[in-house]
């Protein structure tokens, strides 16, 4: 049993995505794979895989669970040897849990192998996969990232770059690749660039990541972010740069800034944890309240109440607790106990709230089961109001582009007004950013009505490309039968 299943939580929170890793030219390249990795860990923690290549063959690893309880193994390591290597940690957005879908995602080739990592989610997968099992392919995972591996197979092109380009261009929705041959290291970001992918350089050894975090853990200079629609080639010659994609307007996620990246990672230009504080000043000046001191909901809340208490002028008070040293997996409580839930992540700490007028600051409201727990914890411990303040507008629509969210009529706000929402958690009030307001705190005056800057789709239901996999009729049906149905 996980702690979340436990706490209820599961469905409570916008699950990360995933992490990506390669490098290319250096000595012990998959324990440098790790080490990136390990930076990754909050994009996901359900599996993790490493495939490396020695100069005469590839070799792989990939297990279920963190990377600190995997690949710190010298055995492990020792099985990974060469000097180029690439790297994934995983929670399954699609094709569910299993060894099978653990990435990178390895084969061999006519022109050799190739293995390729991927965060993001391929929203027409589904259809070229039924396009491509009716001329024979055989999927070995229900994963959409194996897709690119058959469309390379199947490329009429002459070089593997020329196949890579040929298959990346037959897919949309969201994805930053990292895939390695024999001879290249290539990064890959969508032409909207809704993921993030960063290039980066340790002594004259290339890197792709996911976020510069990655690169800090191991004294790596930030070189830039690949941009979108960007293919990057890194051979021993050198690195090259390849925009096959017809330019368009980019829509980088910006869920990245409420939640997802670490805040001491730089995503598209501005420091997360910067941006973070601003959105708390944006929800301050937005929706004030009269109250004794802010406090966040750990850890996400936190830079956000941060910047809310230097705008309103009010003590900043960790008054709730998280205990860090419940991870994902727990021991199996006996039921007497089992009613526990949130309190074994969070706790209050009563001396700071009794009596107080409480604003909470956290990042999102999924579905609303753990806010409502956490207020209900303040108020055990004597707190004499509590007000509920959101960095980020209402969560209305699911996520096609990487996100695990539940379906967007289990999500709160989609059903409820924000009256509606505040009698549902027990606040005094709740107040949530504006969409503008989160345009603000991240550098934009507003935002473009026409053309938005980032993609907002959970908050504004307005996607940036074709779902095709999700509105096709034909596809409705098989992904019930992927779900279990008939």
């Amino acid at each position: 049993m996980t702690m979340d299943m436990l706490s209820g939580e599961a469905d409570d929170h916008f699950h990360d995505e995933c992490g990506v890793f390669g490098i290319f030219g250096r000595a012990d390249a998959a324990s440098f794979v790790a080490l990136g990795l390990h930076a990754l860990q909050h994009r996901g923690q359900e599996a993790a895989g490493v495939v490396s290549y020695d100069g005469k063959q590839f070799h792989a690893e990939r297990h279920v669970g963190l990377i600190g309880d995997n690949f710190t193994k010298p055995s492990v390591i020792a099985r990974l040897g060469g000097e180029s290597a690439i790297g994934h940690t995983r929670y399954a957005t699609t094709g569910g849990a299993g060894l099978r879908n653990v990435q990178p995602f390895f084969a061999e080739l006519e022109s050799g192998g190739l293995a390729v990592a991927h965060n993001g989610n391929i929203t027409n997968a589904m259809t070229v996969q039924r396009e491509l099992q009716r001329s024979g392919s055989i999927f070995s995972s229900t994963s959409d990232t194996e897709t690119l591996l058959h469309l390379v197979a199947v490329s009429p092109e002459k070089d593997l770059l020329g196949k890579f380009v040929d298959a990346v261009k037959k897919l949309e929705g969201a994805f930053s690749f990292v895939a390695l041959s024999r001879k290249k290291m290539i990064g890959c970001r969508d032409p909207l660039g809704i993921r993030p992918l960063v290039l980066g350089d340790l002594e004259g050894s290339w890197i792709l990541a996911s976020e510069t975090c990655a690169l800090d853990i191991m004294g790596a200079r930030y070189v830039r972010d690949v941009k979108p629609g960007e293919v990057v080639v890194v051979t021993d010659k050198g690195i090259s740069s390849h925009f096959p994609f017809e330019p368009q307007k980019r829509r980088f996620c910006i869920f990245e800034y409420v939640y997802f990246a670490r805040p001491d990672s730089h995503v598209e230009g501005r420091n997360v944890y910067e941006a973070r504080k601003q959105i708390g000043i944006e929800l301050a000046r937005e929706m004030p309240v009269e109250a004794d001191m802010v406090v966040p909901v750990p850890d996400s809340g936190v830079p956000a109440a941060i910047g809310y208490a230097q705008q309103a002028g009010l003590p900043f008070e960790l008054g709730i607790i998280r205990n860090h040293y419940v991870g994902r997996t727990f021991i199996q409580p006996s039921d007497s106990i089992r009613h526990m839930g949130v309190k074994l992540k969070h706790n209050a700490n009563r001396q700071s709230l009794d009596g107080k007028r409480v604003i909470l600051v956290d990042d999102s409201i999924v579905r609303g089961t753990t806010s409502q727990k956490i207020v209900q914890m303040v108020r055990d411990a004597g707190a004499k109001e509590v007000h509920m303040r959101i960095a980020s507008p209402p969560t209305m629509s699911s996520c096609f582009y990487g996100v695990d969210t539940p379906e967007t009529n289990k999500l709160l706000a989609s059903r409820m007004s924000v009256a509606e929402m505040a009698d549902f958690i027990r606040v005094d009030s709740l107040g949530f950013l504006s969409i503008d307001g989160l345009y603000r705190a991240v550098g934009e005056a507003q935002r473009d009505g026409n053309q938005p800057q980032f993609c907002d789709a959970c908050f504004t239901g307005e996607y940036p490309t074709r779902l095709l996999d999700r509105d096709g009729t034909d596809n409705i049906r098989q992904l019930s039968i992927l779900a279990g149905g008939n």
